[in-house]
């Protein structure tokens, strides 16, 4: 559980300052995570910005976005973290170190001399290198949109609008993060736990460390950590899959549809349900070992509570008519239980909703599971609002007054602004403007192609702006990021129906430059805690973010050009992996949002109007949390509880299942409180390497046996376990009587 460091018990990273000018006295982070992670040490004659960065770290982000948006339209999709870059690129910077020649090279006509081999290479040319490799492994939002025009609905779309798109929704986030640095990298309060990862995993290859007797240094347990898992990821990624979900509830209990809908970890409650492979913990949630025990605490509590209290009471009660559809799917249905067809409710000549064809069709439904997904996210968003004005208005009034001012601070935050001048707020405000600008020129010009108006890009860029304090303190301070898509969707598909392409282009301009605006502080504080000069760490971003964008849009446009039939598997051969799973998604989105609209969803035309109660309950429920913690301030836990965390728990299903939520609060709990704990030591030392180490093993074992094996169809031998399933096959049955489904019995 997180520790904490004054003396009513309040948790470090929900402190507010009591005094300012308290912060000169502070020698270290008040964060104990931190103190025990990052280094209060600084070499700034260290070069930065050599040959080996920019050849290296443009290498690395041009391969990621290629490899990730190719292998994203797959039906097996596979994704390439920046981790495996940063791996990667050590024994290539230090053969670059011992092979190129040391003499500077003078530029013809210049005074201006570089070096291709400045000395051995150092942590802060790696940091870098990584940085550019992150935006390579960012995917750009805005190519669903480009492959659903072109793909599903079969329509034009200027290749120079298109590349305008992917470039603005990528490149606005820079303006906020400019905005809001003060707050959210400066602060020592916002700590962004992720992180500590990455620190961990550059300071164990990078510093030496004279063996401990008896013991393994860290770079030696991250390679006995990293061939271990590189090793054991073959069985459950290749000989034996059924155990990334085992469901013995299921195996027991063949013939009752009920005993599997409780028992399923992928298409049910998950109990009992459990997984012996590191994708699966990691997958959907990301890696319990780098967010705090106290956030893991909240979101385990928020997931129990949705899945083995509101959803069984729903389903069972029938609410929403839930029986008629599976306990849990991602999919829209019609009343009669069958997908729904929006061929019936969309006039192909007009690309417009057809009145006509809806009102003889059906409404559309959802599983219970589903709808709870939608309700979650709008008491997220409120309970978000209201959290951060609660717990860190004051804190946040205060940062503003002395903005100006060296006051707020801990012993990072004085190293970096003693040793390197700071990335001047114009540039941010320019590049924000010049944006600005051309998403609108994207949205107005080229014949309206992509429906939405001036005043759409204004508004979306606004909401971004809105929600970017409270949703970046969320972020830095427990690790979970709250996303603007459905938000975004329902504002639009109120004011604006009838036009999915305008409803999917707000939303990519509205979610993605927060989310974008996000990592960039992230990487932000990265570099504040690898002490990067920030103009280094800004130039790094910027041309890798429109390198990165650049490759990511010609690799799909390639694609959608040349491929026949891309993302269409009824025309495709058979065996074609060109099926677009998650574009299908992205598509059926922009029908439900953008074509029938949420008032026939969430509003007095819908079948899911009362969830629009849910934001009136997030708004409201920090507030009880909030008056305990002031007037029981001995009660250390009250504090802990943050409620925008606990109700977002389940919000993350679909996609993930219960089985990922299981396995990620078991190793997390285990980890980051009783280890945390009991051998604090131990986990200084190995926690944060030990999840970088599991993260690149799969990623590494994933890439080599996708191109040695399963990309020539290659496959093992045929039994029960070679299906990535849980056999659980009635899980996904309706229970209403009457409801025909194929593979189900009829009650």
């Amino acid at each position: 559980m997180e520790t904490t460091d004054d003396a009513n018990g309040v948790p470090a990273s929900c402190q507010l300052p009591k005094k300012l000018d308290h912060y000169d006295e502070v020698n270290d982070s008040p964060i104990e995570q931190v103190r025990l992670t990052v280094p209060i040490t600084d070499d700034p004659t260290l070069s930065c910005l050599t040959f080996r960065t920019w050849v290296l770290g443009l290498i690395s982000c041009s391969l990621l976005a290629f490899v990730n948006q190719f292998f994203g339209y797959r039906q097996n999709a596979l994704y390439v973290s920046s981790l495996s870059a940063q791996i990667v690129v050590l024994p290539l910077g230090n053969l670059m170190a011992a092979t190129l020649p040391k003499k500077a090279l003078q530029l013809p006509g210049t005074k201006w001399s570089f070096s291709l081999n400045p000395g051995p290479f150092n942590l802060k040319e790696h940091v870098l290198i990584t940085i550019f490799a992150n935006t390579g492994s960012n995917s750009v939002y805005a190519l669903g949109i480009i492959t659903i025009i072109k793909a599903f609905y079969v329509r034009p779309i200027s290749p120079v609008a298109a590349l305008m798109l992917s470039q603005t929704t990528q490149m606005l986030g820079f303006g906020w993060a400019g905005m809001f640095r003060k707050f959210l990298v400066d602060s020592p309060y916002m700590w962004w736990p992720a992180n500590l990862v990455q620190v961990s995993l550059f300071r164990a290859l990078h510093e030496k460390e004279k063996r401990p007797k008896g013991r393994l240094t860290r770079l030696q347990f991250f390679l006995v950590v990293l061939t271990s898992s590189f090793a054991y990821y073959i069985v459950p990624n290749y000989f034996f899959p059924s155990i990334t979900a085992l469901s013995f509830v299921c195996w027991i209990w063949k013939d009752s549809v009920t005993a599997q809908q409780i028992g399923s970890g992928l298409r049910g409650l998950g109990v009992g349900s459990f997984a012996l492979d590191w994708s699966t913990v990691a997958a959907f949630l990301g890696s319990p070992l780098g967010t705090p025990g106290f956030a893991i605490i909240n979101t385990m509590v928020g997931f129990f509570i949705v899945l083995y209290i509101a959803v069984p009471i729903c389903y069972w009660s029938n609410v929403f008519e839930a029986k008629r559809f599976p306990i849990y799917s991602s999919h829209v249905f019609d009343i009669n239980g069958a997908p729904y067809n929006v061929s019936r409710i969309l006039n192909e000549a007009t690309f417009k909703f057809d009145q006509a064809g809806y009102d003889s069709y059906s409404r559309i439904h959802l599983s219970i599971m589903f709808a709870f997904t939608y309700g979650i996210s709008f008491a997220t968003l409120a309970a978000t609002i209201s959290h951060v004005a609660l717990f860190h208005g004051r804190s946040i009034w205060q940062q503003t007054k002395v903005a100006f001012q060296d006051q707020f601070e801990d012993v990072h935050t004085r190293i970096m602004k003693r040793n390197y001048e700071p990335v001047p707020q114009w540039w941010f405000y320019s590049l924000l403007l010049v944006n600005i600008a051309l998403a609108l020129v994207a949205c107005e010009g080229f014949g309206r192609q992509l429906q939405l108006p001036y005043w759409g890009v204004l508004l979306a860029v606004g909401l971004a702006l809105f929600f970017m304090l409270p949703v970046g303190v969320i972020t830095a301070t427990t690790n979970l990021q709250v996303g603007l898509n459905v938000i975004t969707e329902l504002i639009i598909g109120y004011m604006y129906p009838g036009r999915p392409l305008a409803n999917v282009t707000f939303k990519t301009y509205g979610y993605m430059s927060l989310s974008q605006a996000i990592m960039f502080l992230g990487d932000f504080k990265l570099g504040h805690y690898m002490k990067i000069p920030p103009k280094s760490m800004f130039m790094v971003q910027l041309i890798g973010t429109i390198v990165s964008t650049s490759v990511y849009f010609g690799t799909g446009w390639w694609l959608l050009t040349t491929e026949d039939n891309i993302c269409n598997p009824a025309k495709l051969p058979k065996g074609s992996p060109w099926t677009c799973p998650g574009d299908d998604v992205f598509y059926n989105a922009s029908i439900i949002w953008g074509v029938v609209g949420p008032l026939r969803m969430f509003g007095k035309l819908g079948v899911y109007y009362k969830m629009n109660y849910f934001f009136l309950f997030g708004l409201l429920a920090p507030v009880p949390v909030w008056y305990l913690s002031r007037k029981f301030p001995e009660k250390k836990w009250i504090r802990l509880i943050n409620m925008p965390v606990l109700i977002s728990g389940a919000g993350g299903m679909p996609p993930a299942r219960a089985v990922n939520y299981i396995c990620w609060g078991f190793v997390g709990i285990f980890f980051n409180i009783y280890i945390y704990n009991r051998h604090k030591g131990w986990w200084a030392r190995h926690n944060y390497i030990l999840s970088a180490s599991l993260d690149a093993g799969v990623a590494f074992m994933a890439i080599l046996s996708y191109f040695a094996l399963q990309m020539k169809d290659i496959n093992g031998v045929s039994w029960w376990g070679m299906a990535l399933d849980d056999h659980c096959p009635l899980a996904k049955c309706p229970t209403a009587p009457g409801i025909k489904v194929e593979g189900c019995p009829v009650f």
